[in-house]
């Protein structure tokens, strides 16, 4: 069946309760994450644009990883609140297909970038007299770049393959929103073919990242392990410390989800892994980030102070 054939289907979201009053509770509580979220990024990029002392590369990739969630995030919870207060839960095919795309795609980017972010603590570890000359300017805004479109690339190659399949006659998506294990269930093609493309694709943005960051890591703790100073050791873990906690929830909430066939899938329980990606990720990330680094505590106290006066001057 090709995509003219059935653009015109309506897919039914079936995860949301039914329950007015759970309704009511679950929209309170993503919309508090939510405006957390938005806050917390909105913060840390306006911190690191007006801070002249933090216009390194380092947080270049943190400002540019928060604007990357805060589109990641706009793409579902929006969508997530509204289906949560109206009776009706359904999206065109054209809809979920575009919803996908971005939000695989900018989850992908996330992990490209959090690669980069590896690349950089590496040089000004490993190479710190060097450190100035390879990590530009230009060289980081490539990198990010770089990061958006790759994963956008394989992001659309990937939703115009599944997309272009044939869907059986169930139109409920037992999720939240468009994301790729759950519409997969609703194809009725039965190759192994199928479910390969979708390792791959997700072995491109998620493994081979991964992989290049553990490589990366093992470099730094080689060069760490050889200083000879105990306050220089502590200081250059630190330094990596919140970068490799992102990493980790970031990548192993993917991985679960991503790297598995397709009949491993459980729907309640991947509901919860869901948005503890899509909601929690983006939540912890301004705080681990800020509570181990005293230059974004400093300048985030600087904008709030400055904020509070200028409302006591104005009031």
């Amino acid at each position: 069946m090709t995509w003219e054939n059935h653009s015109a289907l309506e897919f039914v979201f079936l995860a949301y309760p039914n329950c007015p009053e759970l309704r009511m509770l679950c929209f309170l509580g993503v919309s508090l994450a939510y405006t957390l979220i938005i806050s917390g990024n909105i913060l840390i990029v306006v911190s690191i644009y007006t801070e002249a002392r933090l216009h390194t590369p380092m947080y270049y990739f943190l400002g540019s990883l928060s604007g990357i969630e805060l589109c990641y995030t706009a793409v579902v919870v929006p969508h997530i609140l509204v289906n949560t207060l109206y009776s009706e839960k359904t999206i065109t095919l054209l809809n979920c297909a575009t919803q996908m795309v971005f939000f695989i795609g900018l989850g992908s980017a996330d992990c490209f970038l959090l690669a980069s972010m590896a690349y950089d603590r590496y040089v000004a570890i490993c190479h710190p007299l060097q450190y100035p000359l390879i990590m530009t300017v230009t060289l980081c805004a490539r990198l990010v770049v770089a990061s958006v479109v790759i994963g956008l690339f394989l992001s659309l190659q990937l939703v115009v393959f599944i997309f272009c399949l044939p869907f059986c006659q169930t139109k409920g998506i037992e999720h939240f929103f468009c994301d790729v294990p759950p519409v997969m269930r609703l194809v009725c093609a039965t190759s192994h073919i199928h479910e390969l493309s979708v390792l791959v694709a997700a072995t491109l943005a998620i493994a081979v990242p991964f992989l290049f960051i553990a490589t990366t890591y093992a470099l730094i703790v080689a060069a760490v392990l050889k200083l000879h100073s105990a306050a220089g050791r502590r200081r250059a873990f630190n330094t990596c410390s919140s970068h490799l906690t992102v990493v980790l929830l970031q990548y192993g909430c993917c991985a679960f989800m991503y790297l598995r066939p397709n009949s491993t899938y459980h729907p309640k329980q991947d509901q919860f892994i869901s948005l503890v990606y899509t909601l929690g990720t983006p939540f912890l990330n301004p705080f681990i980030y800020t509570l181990r680094n005293s230059e974004m505590k400093g300048a985030i106290g600087k904008i709030l102070t400055r904020n509070y006066l200028s409302q006591k001057l104005i009031g």
